[in-house]
């Protein structure tokens, strides 16, 4: 029986890690604001963390200290969050993502292969959708989704990246991708990823009907996890993409 530790237990993705985990038969036990997350990467065999940008280095350096893997689903990370977990990848096991879903990572393997296939002409726009408590635009996901779209036409998201339109903004710039954010309600999160080409358009979407696709995702990835050398790895290696 592996033990995952869980960083944010009593989340509302805390509480659905803990039910993942007993789901799979595994063992899991966490900490949340103000627990020893020292303590939690020595006895766990490898840690999730869906809390807070904030938390995140005392995480990885907890990780390191004890050469246990982690699985980070937090989103809202900056240029400086990814040095950290760079540096910690020189000696543990990472796995970052901005989606734990099986479903999202197939999107987004499907959004790359679409953006690779058919040309500039075809506009490319994302479009989620998720409750009113969530803090950061566009989603973790969203993003992820564009990095794929990003790969597939070879351009770089930070600077074909179209975002908050408002006012008089001019035409749509060429070859840029678009991003729209929708909050309210419950919805734990909506994606389309239109591709709106000449007189035609396809539009990729994923429906997350509960938080749980979510943990189970990252429960499999974390068992994954411990298999592997010091690095940093992603969904698509999971799965075999």
């Amino acid at each position: 029986m592996t033990s995952i530790g869980i960083i944010g237990s009593e989340g509302r993705m805390g509480v659905a890690l803990s039910a993942a985990i007993s789901e799979a038969g595994q063992h899991g036990c966490g900490i949340d604001r103000g627990g020893n997350v020292v303590r939690l990467a020595s006895e766990s065999d490898v840690l999730v963390d869906f809390s807070s940008p904030a938390a995140l280095e005392a995480t990885l350096d907890a990780c390191v200290a004890a050469r246990k893997p982690i699985v980070i689903g937090t989103t809202g990370l900056e240029e400086r969050h990814h040095w950290l977990i760079d540096d910690a990848a020189k000696d543990i096991a990472v796995l970052q993502t901005g989606n734990t879903s099986l479903g999202i990572t197939l999107l987004a393997h499907l959004v790359r292969e679409a953006a690779t296939r058919l040309d500039p002409e075809y506009d490319i726009e994302i479009v989620e959708m998720h409750h009113r408590m969530k803090v950061d635009a566009p989603s973790g996901t969203a993003l992820l989704l564009g990095q794929a779209a990003a790969e597939g036409r070879r351009i770089d998201l930070a600077k074909c990246s179209e975002r908050g339109r408002d006012g008089v903004t001019g035409a749509r710039g060429h070859g840029k991708i678009g991003f729209a954010s929708v909050r309210g309600g419950t919805v734990a999160g909506d994606h389309d990823v239109i591709f709106a080409g000449p007189e035609e358009m396809i539009t990729l979407s994923h429906r997350a009907e509960n938080r749980m696709i979510f943990a189970r995702g990252a429960v499999r990835a974390a068992l994954w996890l411990i298999r592997r050398k010091p690095g940093r790895y992603t969904m698509p290696q999971v799965l075999g993409l």
